[in-house]
């Protein structure tokens, strides 16, 4: 039983290096007339031609891959919410100065506890703040407001009241600026990454699938052209395999792109998209929302202005 059993083992062992072999030996012999091909020293009647319908289908994949790309490259902007605020940078390496300046303070308060060292207070650390620009100007005006504020007979000081309520109105549209891109993220850029990712990609990866079973085949054809008479059968038999998987593989990639350029999910996440810069989206409420409030404080402001001009002339 044990002879029986190692006798098997022998058995698959070369059965796998066999398979192993033929695989590696198809691999190179695709690679050799991909290369020649490439150079030019293949005649195109020695290349098999694809279906017209594949080919076709293959234009139409790579004009909506191209479309995801394009729109894309320039809509995921709305990933990062410091798109519109260069000076978020500086600040974020501020913020991290201080944030670590407070573990050391804590990190000093929880182990000098039970020695005669003094031991510091521990910090709590400065809460996250949105980096875009109407949180900036939101927050720089109320800084400026909040120091006049200070001053001796502030209740009676138009411009601290002016810049508190600047500093309001742009509150109210960088609630609506966060909005906005979070609907925009979450309707737009999510599933259309999620497309490219995935059908599209997997369409991509069958005609690669249909490329190499072809390169295959032709190379077998080359194999049969020049094999000796005792190796024409065999070369023949390769011939035909790889045209059976040809065909297989050139029917399932078809069927992929087809499912591809059906899926109606592109149109949908840019009509999501769309939606959020149309009539009762998110981007219309944002720009709404700072038209009003604007409006609004200008006026205030302006009525400020002309009583502090009157009282100055």
């Amino acid at each position: 039983m044990a002879a029986s059993w190692k006798s098997l083992q022998t058995g698959f062992a070369s059965l796998n290096i066999g398979q192993s072999a033929s695989k590696f030996a198809k691999g190179v012999n695709s690679s050799v007339q991909a290369t020649k091909e490439r150079l030019g020293q293949v005649a195109p009647e020695d290349i098999t031609e694809l279906p017209q319908e594949y080919k076709d289908l293959e234009a139409r994949v790579d004009a909506l891959r191209q479309a995801h790309l394009t729109l894309l490259k320039v809509a995921k902007v709305y990933e990062s919410e410091t798109y519109d605020y260069p000076s978020a940078i500086q600040e974020s390496i501020t913020e991290l100065g201080t944030t670590v300046g407070h573990g050391i303070t804590n990190f000093a308060a929880a182990n000098l506890k039970g020695t005669n060292l003094p031991v510091p207070a521990p910090v709590t650390p400065p809460a996250q703040q949105h980096k875009t620009l109407p949180h900036a100007i939101g927050r720089a005006a109320t800084t400026a407001a909040q120091t006049l504020q200070l001053m001796p007979n502030a209740a009676d000081d138009k411009f601290g009241k002016s810049l508190a309520s600047y500093a309001g109105a742009w509150e109210k549209i960088a609630d609506a600026r966060v909005i906005q891109d979070e609907t925009i993220k979450a309707g737009f850029l999510q599933p259309w990454q999620l497309t490219l990712s995935n059908s599209i990609n997997v369409a991509m990866k069958a005609r690669q699938a249909v490329r190499s079973s072809r390169l295959e085949l032709d190379a077998a054809k080359q194999t049969l052209k020049t094999a000796g008479p005792q190796k024409q059968e065999v070369a023949r038999i390769e011939v035909e395999n790889a045209e059976d998987d040809l065909v297989q593989k050139t029917e399932v990639a078809i069927t992929l792109m087809k499912a591809v350029l059906d899926n109606p999910e592109s149109l949908k996440s840019l009509n999501e998209l769309a939606k959020a810069q149309a009539r009762r989206s998110p981007l219309l409420i944002f720009y709404a929302t700072a038209a009003e409030a604007l409006s609004s404080v200008q006026g205030e402001i302006e009525e400020l202005s002309v009583a502090a001009e009157g009282e100055y002339r």
